[in-house]
């Protein structure tokens, strides 16, 4: 109860005293406004950071079925052809697999530029926008960090992720090489008076812009979990300052 009547005084405190008077308040009863916005740009460099560091391993997308990256929804005509007698022997799901493993090592090449991006957000975090994260949903941070970087993270993203895809990052071959060698066989298929009559049609898509989206949707999927970790397991506030502020709430 008396937790509860704490959290009750801090977030009316901001609305009935002027920023002084509230630090005065807040730090009698442990906290001061500026030691929660530290606390939560705190969780968050270290969410962020610890997120970067498991997608751009290796395998970080690649193994993780809840942020692999598979192929653009306009390829789906290709694997749900891959029966079809036009397409068989081929060896177009061996090409569609290749693609699937290149461009998961693109992302992850990619993600290990992604962390600096995050700081802007983060350092200038305000009072207002810390006691809201603090006292919000279980992802309150990972959604401020989204609506705040998403747009900068993919026009910074997408060039990075643009050369990585170039890169002959597997045996020597890249994730485009790979991709343009499974559209333009599938698309002389699909082409083809056979391939029309079979009701193929060609695909023609942007690669780098569908996995730049994929991958920092992957990206958030980790933050997000590093947040939730942060906020509900005390063994991941690893600092003293995480346990005063994420204790302060209950937790």
């Amino acid at each position: 109860m008396k937790k509860i009547l704490i959290v009750l005084v801090a977030l009316m405190i901001p609305l009935m005293y002027s920023c002084e008077e509230a630090d005065e308040i807040l730090e009698n009863i442990g906290l001061t406004d500026a030691e929660i916005v530290a606390g939560l740009k705190q969780a968050l460099s270290i969410g962020t950071d610890t997120a970067v560091n498991i997608v751009s391993a290796v395998d970080g997308y690649y193994k993780d079925e809840l942020i692999k990256i598979l192929l653009p929804p306009e390829a789906d005509i290709i694997v749900d052809n891959l029966d079809n007698p036009v397409l068989q022997g081929l060896g177009f799901d061996q090409m569609i697999e290749d693609v699937i493993f290149k461009i998961n090592r693109a992302a992850e090449d990619a993600a290990t530029g992604a962390a600096p991006i995050f700081w802007d957000a983060i350092t200038n975090m305000t009072i207002s926008d810390g006691f809201d994260i603090l006292h919000g949903e279980d992802t309150a941070a990972t959604h401020f960090l989204r609506e705040n970087t998403y747009s900068g993270l993919q026009q910074l993203f997408l060039p990075v992720l643009q050369e990585s895809l170039e890169k002959d990052i597997v045996a020597g071959v890249s994730a485009q090489e790979t991709w343009s060698t499974l559209t333009d066989n599938y698309n002389v298929v699909a082409n083809s008076l056979i391939g029309q009559l079979a009701g193929l049609t060609p695909v023609n898509t942007d690669l780098s812009n569908w996995v730049t989206r994929k991958a920092l949707d992957g990206l958030f999927v980790k933050v997000a979990d590093e947040e939730i970790a942060i906020r509900n397991d005390f063994g991941h506030r690893v600092t003293e300052l995480l346990r005063r502020v994420f204790g302060s709430i209950g937790g």
